[in-house]
């Protein structure tokens, strides 16, 4: 016995053992982040041991790489490794959380434009038990250090290292095949990348996504205009007219279009403890004047609000991987929603109470031809006017109204509200609910930043009401995605009054509210299927453009023979009656299962799922070849973007001359009266800052008088 305890202790000392330990260690805290920190939907036997199969063959590539050197220097570099990749799996496991995705090449070079405020975001999803994957490299270096372990400086044969490199290989290839058997095409029609984690393991969805970005670029260096052909002939086989008794009841109106950050569709008529949440729009959704719409879905993927924006105003998909607005907004060409307002008379203006920078919108809204972008610069600042993603939504919908009031009408202006963003922190003057009792930080303080923004909304519309603007303006509000994510379902399954919260619950889960209002409008809640995609075609038809001959993948969501199939960007979807959630489908009716041995529905389904393949890679093909720099539009004049400018000095002078050229600005129109005065809020830092300048005024002319008295 002690013989063989000498034996165990010899092989552990050595090169060898370091390295056995070292890959075991990495494994077992890999499959348990695998099953305790990601949904990855895995069923039966044969997926689950791929599951705790994959992190082997990578694993012991690249610890094997310390084979390859000799003496201290090995140990140094495995330990390099071995924190270098549990940095990688902490990163995801944070990123996961919140956004039920990975991490991607794309995502991670375009994190410069989305960095801004991100601190209390990061505090907020991290978990004490996310510190056990660096468990591991603790117990290494705990046991080098007290010498439990010492280090061998005999070095291995580069040949027998190679045998291990090998072997890594081999074991990688075994995978595959057996992947590849369970799910056949997994590497070339995957959408979503919880399958490639799930078969082949976080650090080979690394590669996998790399190689995917460098093919990308590729994409667009060798696109030619034959490229298009296809699109083209997808677009005019799929294209639906516009509902005709809607065709230009709004033309030549005003158009807003309100950004109701994270607003998911359950909020609208919610009550907490009696109350509730959302009662400004709940009105709105109800009025007769209103077209509400009850099955709309956001269809975002990583680049969530850029990627709802790209749609709303293009009619395009968002990537698999990262945000086209950062990946691709400033050198594709666009044929975007502003600029095409633009070219028919309107003025277009984007509001965001945060930098220019965020999601690169400084350079992606010259290519989609803004005329003004009011970023951070353009609003006051003081103390507390911020949370989280910029300024807190009264403040910024109130600063918002003296440019409002000096664009030459028609207008087209998109508010992009931001305090309804996780971690959903308010300061408690501002809190006029109490939080809901799920037990889930996350969630618990979401009704209290969705109160808020509706309040800030009810003050705006207040004051379009005062102005006169509410007559001869048409107002889009859309939720741009989720706001509470899959990764919350017990908290989820409390608020509904649920006992569970099912893949299936989640996914119908995804609605956000979408609402048209105008006065005169023939409203009514619209139960069509339909999501983001839909808006910019639904729109134009409205404002009597027609989108005939344009490069858009949505139909007019009012169109009466429309296709309701609603894509999501992982490839599942949502139609008035079946929902795929992974491999899983499920009757939209019911939310039970569906046979699928049945062999009319399956090939319905199997049409439905190549349907959505189809529309999402297509609509990729667009923007990574920039495909639109092939396509003349008819009455259509591509944008330059050297022709805007968002300067501060700039914007504001531009926007004199055109008041004066124009002169039908509402400030222009009220002999140049401002209608600030109009503009009631209560939000308490604007009271304070107006009781502080009171003071000081106060203060001053006590100072005058007494320097008089004193003179005299």
């Amino acid at each position: 016995m002690k013989r063989c305890t000498q034996k165990l202790r010899s092989f552990w000392n050595s090169r060898w053992g370091f390295f056995i330990l070292a890959v075991l260690l990495f494994w077992a805290k890999t499959y348990y982040a695998y099953t305790t920190k990601f949904n990855l939907g895995v069923k039966g036997s044969m997926q689950y041991l791929l599951l705790a199969l994959n992190p082997l063959p990578t694993t012991i590539l690249l610890f094997g790489i310390a084979l390859y050197f000799k003496g201290r220097k090995s140990y140094i570099i495995l330990m390099v490794i071995d924190f270098l990749t549990s940095l990688w799996l902490f990163a995801n496991i944070l990123y996961y959380r919140e956004f039920s995705d990975f991490l991607t090449t794309t995502l991670i070079k375009g994190s410069g434009s989305v960095s801004n405020n991100l601190g209390k975001s990061v505090a907020g999803i991290i978990n004490p038990t996310d510190f056990l994957v660096f468990l591991d490299v603790v117990i290494l270096i705990i046991l080098l250090a007290t010498k439990l372990i010492r280090i061998d400086v005999k070095p291995i044969k580069k040949v027998v290292a190679g045998l291990v490199s090998a072997l890594a290989v081999l074991l990688f290839g075994f995978n595959l095949s057996m992947a590849e058997s369970d799910r056949s095409g997994l590497l070339t029609r995957t959408f979503d990348n919880n399958y490639i984690v799930k078969y082949l393991g976080l650090n080979s969805y690394a590669v996998y996504d790399t190689v995917k970005a460098a093919k990308t670029s590729a994409v667009r260096a060798n696109a030619d205009a034959s490229d298009l052909q296809s699109v083209l002939k997808y677009i005019n086989a799929n294209y639906v007219p516009g509902n005709p008794q809607y065709t230009g009841v709004a033309k030549g109106k005003n158009v807003f279009v309100i950004h109701l950050e994270s607003l998911q569709q359950f909020m609208i008529d919610y009550k907490w403890q009696g109350q509730e949440v959302t009662p400004n729009l709940n009105k709105l959704y109800h009025e007769t004047n209103t077209l509400s719409f009850d099955n709309f879905f956001h269809q975002v993927g990583q680049g969530k609000t850029a990627d709802a924006e790209l749609m709303l105003e293009n009619s395009l998909f968002g990537l698999p991987e990262g945000a086209a607005m950062v990946t691709a907004g400033s050198t594709n060409t666009w044929q975007a929603a502003p600029a095409m307002l633009d070219q028919h008379g309107y003025t277009t203006a984007a509001f965001h109470g945060d930098v220019p920078s965020f999601w690169n919108r400084d350079n992606t809204y010259k290519t989609w031809g803004y005329d003004y972008y009011f970023s951070k610069a353009y609003f006051q600042s003081g103390k507390n006017f911020d949370v989280g993603y910029g300024l807190k939504d009264k403040i910024f919908l109130k600063d918002s109204a003296k440019y409002i009031e000096q664009l030459p009408q028609p207008f087209y202006a998109k508010l992009i509200t931001v305090t309804n963003h996780y971690p959903y922190l308010l300061d408690k003057a501002n809190q006029t609910i109490e939080k809901t009792d799920t037990g889930d930080k996350t969630v618990d303080g979401y009704v209290q930043t969705a109160r808020y923004l509706d309040e800030a909304l009810g003050e705006f519309m207040n004051w379009l009401k005062a102005t006169g603007l509410d007559k001869n303006s048409m107002l889009v509000l859309y939720g741009d995605h989720y706001g509470i994510s899959s990764n919350h379902k017990p908290a989820v399954a409390k608020l509904l009054g649920q006992k569970k919260f099912t893949d299936f619950d989640n996914a119908q889960f995804q609605k956000v509210p979408f609402m048209i209002h105008m006065d005169g409008l023939k409203g009514g809640i619209n139960h069509t299927y339909g999501g983001e995609i839909d808006v910019l075609p639904t729109l134009l038809n409205l404002l009597g453009i027609s989108n005939k001959n344009d490069v858009q993948f949505g139909t007019d969501l009012l169109a009466t023979d429309r296709n309701q199939t609603v894509a999501f960007r992982n490839g599942d979807y949502v139609t008035p009656e079946y929902t795929k959630v992974g491999s899983a489908y499920y009757d939209t009716k019911t939310g039970k299962a569906v046979d699928t041995s049945d062999e009319k529905v399956k090939a319905t389904l199997a049409q439905l799922t190549n349907h959505v393949a189809t529309e999402l890679s297509l609509s990729d093909r667009v923007i990574n070849g920039d495909l639109l720099r092939f396509y003349d539009l008819k009455g259509f004049t591509k944008v330059k973007a050297s022709d805007y400018s968002y300067k501060y000095s700039k914007a504001l002078a531009k926007l004199k001359r055109n008041q004066k050229k124009d002169k039908s600005s509402l400030l222009y129109r009220n002999d140049n009266k401002s209608s600030l005065d109009l503009y009631k809020t209560n939000a308490p830092e604007l009271e304070s800052e107006s009781d502080s300048s009171k003071s000081s005024e106060s203060a001053s002319s006590t100072s005058s008088s007494s320097s008089s008295s004193q003179a005299d």
